[in-house]
């Protein structure tokens, strides 16, 4: 009674623990056919890409827009400031004045300064356009210690194409003025009238024109504010100066060339004085001999 007690139990359990590894089976293939899904979706969603990412090989689609061309002949005003430390003010200024040389550059101005603690000279390079990172690199080669660089650039490019525009468009004004001038003024009020919008016109041009210059030397030249310093030991300001003996000499000598000049300057002053004299001396001897 035990012994088919105990089948029947077995018998249960055996046919529940199959059920349950079917129904996980069932289980692992949903969860497979999902993921199958997921990655068919993926890849036709990203099948116009091409390249790699990582190890994995992604195809571009050929339809794709082209990436914008970077714009050509920009009109850029680039400028610096930069302040350093150097181990002797005037050695350095050579080597860059020296360096400018090299890259076409040249000095507008320079300003020298002791304050008896450091010596500072500051000066302005202008350099062409394309040799301004070379500069700035090669003077960065002479300096001990950089304080500070600040470059800026300005886009004008916007600003150029207007005055052009507009310079072209004045142009072609001055240009049916001149011809209305020439063949339909006949009237002084007319020529008058027509001289009048072309002095007018002719302003505007001159006033483009010089901008457009303008931008075009600033852009084509760039402008670099260098400040070198080189600290010193505070060596204080005498309140007197003390002549040495090779002044006192050349002032001696200056003091006696300065009379003797006024003495001849004297003389001329007062020569009818002493020919009245001489005379007067001759006749009064002459005089008393007799």
């Amino acid at each position: 009674m035990k012994t088919k007690q105990f089948n029947s139990i077995f018998k249960v359990w055996t046919l529940f623990g199959v059920l349950l590894f079917l129904s996980a089976c069932n289980t692992n293939a949903a969860y497979k056919e999902d993921i199958n899904l997921a990655e068919v979706d993926l890849n036709e969603e990203y099948d116009g890409l091409s390249g790699f990412v990582g190890n994995e090989s992604i195809q571009v689609d050929s339809n794709m827009e082209p990436a914008p061309e970077f714009p050509k002949d920009l009109k850029i005003i680039k400028s610096a400031e930069a302040r350093y430390k150097v181990e002797n003010v005037k050695e350095a200024t050579r080597k860059i004045k020296g360096v400018a040389q090299k890259y076409n550059a040249y000095i507008s101005d320079l300003r020298f300064n002791n304050n008896l603690y450091k010596l500072e000279n500051r000066f302005t390079v202008k350099v062409p356009q394309q040799h301004f990172d070379a500069l700035m690199d090669s003077i960065a080669g002479v300096v001990s210690f950089v304080e500070y660089e600040n470059i800026t650039t300005k886009d004008v490019t916007e600003e150029y194409i207007d005055l052009e525009s507009r310079l072209k468009t004045k142009l072609e004004v001055k240009a049916r003025y001149e011809e209305v001038l020439r063949k339909n003024a006949k009237t002084v009020k007319d020529i008058l009238a027509t001289e009048e919008k072309l002095r007018v016109i002719q302003e505007e041009i001159e006033s483009a024109q010089g901008r457009l210059k303008y931008l075009t030397n600033k852009v084509a030249f760039s402008t670099i504010v260098i400040d070198l310093y080189e600290t010193v030991e505070y060596t204080p300001e005498p309140s007197s100066y003390e002549k040495s003996f090779g002044d006192k000499s050349k002032n001696g000598f200056s003091f006696g060339w300065n009379m003797i000049e006024s003495g001849i300057l004297f003389l001329i002053h007062i020569w009818p004085l002493l020919l009245f004299g001489t005379l007067l001396f001759f006749f009064l001897r002459r005089k008393m001999k007799k």
